[in-house]
């Protein structure tokens, strides 16, 4: 069976989502394909962290309400190391604030307002795949949810299906360049039915390794352990977890972890990872498709929805007036933001972990104590946070 569209979106995450909503809003019609089911997409637990720039256009686009209503403002977060709390104030540097809000809430409300406003978003498909984008009529072969096979033309495909997808590999290899980097630990990560320690965003540098709390809601924590990067969940029974959390998050040597219910766990790996370009003919890659991130700077999902706010309005000007030189330089655009957001990741990675390297140590503390005792150093590492402007 065929079926044709303006732009066929592979990937129901914030990415592919947003990018349908976006073409929406500028008349031009998208269909999004998901390998997972709704129920999944709506309940993985990802993100949690919205910047400044990501909030302000959820908002324009109309999809701010709940966010606003249900999401935790914090104007700073808490740098803990020697011992001591620093705090980074991004209401007195910079005068803006971010966002915790769930990415499975932020997709929640995507899918909300895509079948609201009668898109087309079609859940467990399988054996999807990407024919001709060097051509002008590039298309999407896949098996939807009854076991019929599909064919879906379209004018562009918009690749938004994650690290693990299937559209950066319809890229030929001698035309994609990788730059990727590993990590030589983890990050065990628990949900916990308890008050958070502290009412914004802690990073912890201690001897014993990396620590963060997080939350979800007042009644909700999110806090992570660095593991080695070979560990596994067995390994960290709850009481080892909450021992090690306990230890990592002291300040003048008293525990401040409010001790609960371990409602998920799971270990996740640290990569940095770049492929370019962003495009290849009628191919276009956004999201972690093209790029990801160590989670320490809070980037992964905020990356995504600068990408798709840049390829929305190129793909508008294609499409809409033959306008073509947004599209063109999408990928450059992109890329420099990606870039910006790779290096403080890394930069917030290295200074926070412990690698067992005595030298590094020092470095890191250095480098925490300027920031925690310099307004330049901070605003440095408060700009970055919040989010540079997506443009």
């Amino acid at each position: 069976m065929n079926a044709r569209t303006d732009v066929a979106i592979v990937g129901a995450g914030p990415a592919g989502l947003l990018l349908s909503h976006l073409l929406h809003l500028n008349g031009v019609e998208s269909v999004v394909l998901e390998s997972r089911s709704r129920e999944y997409v709506e309940s993985r637990v990802r993100a949690g962290v919205l910047e400044h720039p990501t909030a302000e256009l959820l908002r324009e686009v109309g999809l701010g309400e709940r966010m606003d209503r249900e999401g935790l403002v914090h104007a700073g977060i808490s740098l803990r190391f020697d011992g001591a709390d620093h705090r980074i104030g991004f209401d007195e540097l910079l005068g803006k604030t971010i966002t915790v809000y769930g990415q499975q809430e932020v997709v929640k409300d995507l899918v909300a307002a895509r079948l609201r406003d009668g898109g087309q978003v079609e859940f467990e498909v399988a054996d999807t795949a990407v024919h001709d984008i060097g051509d002008d009529a590039p298309w999407v072969s896949y098996v939807d949810a009854q076991g019929e096979g599909r064919r879906l033309d379209c004018a562009v495909v918009a690749g938004c299906d994650g690290f693990h997808g299937v559209t950066r590999g319809a890229v030929p290899s001698a035309r994609l360049r990788v730059f990727d980097r590993r990590y030589p630990f983890a990050w065990l990560g628990i949900l916990a039915k308890a008050r958070p320690l502290h009412e914004e965003l802690v990073y912890a540098r201690h001897a014993r390794g990396f620590a963060l709390c997080s939350m979800r809601s007042p009644q909700i924590t999110r806090l992570y352990l660095q593991v080695g990067a070979d560990e596994t969940v067995e390994q960290w029974p709850d009481d080892r977890v909450w021992e090690e959390l306990t230890a990592r998050l002291a300040v003048d040597g008293r525990g401040t972890v409010n001790v609960g219910d371990v409602l998920d766990k799971g270990v996740t790996a640290m990569r940095s990872f770049v492929a370019v370009p962003l495009r290849h003919g009628r191919l276009f890659l956004a999201g972690d498709a093209a790029h990801i991130v160590p989670p320490t700077g809070a980037k992964g999902m905020n990356l995504a929805i600068a990408d798709v706010s840049l390829l929305a309005r190129a793909l508008t000007a294609l499409l809409r007036t033959g306008r073509a030189d947004l599209a063109d330089s999408y990928s450059d655009t992109a890329l420099r933001r990606v870039w910006r957001a790779e290096h403080f990741s890394w930069f917030m990675t290295s200074m926070l972990h412990s690698t067992g390297d005595e030298f590094d140590e020092q470095l890191a503390l250095s480098q925490l104590r300027y920031i925690a005792g310099s307004t330049a150093a901070a605003t440095s590492l408060a700009e970055n946070y919040v989010g540079l402007p997506f443009a």
